[in-house]
């Protein structure tokens, strides 16, 4: 899974462009979806790797949506903290 988040292609500067890639990988939520290569920028998350069939890390949607109410914002706000717009909010978790 690695390889197909990280690999960049030399022709397409978005990734939802190129043919090639398959795997999109959100940070912010720690979800992992087959790309739809429609024009768009649509995914279809998976829960288990297409390769080996091991789990994927549950999704932390729901967590970044609890954690975004906690703080009393918006999560449709464009000017949300720093850390809530990528995994730093999750990966620095204490708690």
């Amino acid at each position: 899974m690695r390889y197909h988040i990280s690999t960049t292609c030399s022709v397409h500067e978005d990734r939802f462009d190129c043919p090639d890639a398959l795997i999109h990988y959100n940070q912010k939520f720690d979800e992992y979806g087959i790309i739809v290569h429609d024009g768009g920028s649509s995914v279809i998350e998976i829960r288990f790797c297409p390769w080996c069939g091991t789990e994927l890390p549950p999704s932390k949607r729901e967590a970044w949506h609890a954690e975004v109410a906690r703080r009393g914002l918006d999560p449709n706000a464009i000017d949300l903290p720093e850390d809530l717009r990528d995994d730093e909010w999750w990966r620095s978790d204490t708690s």
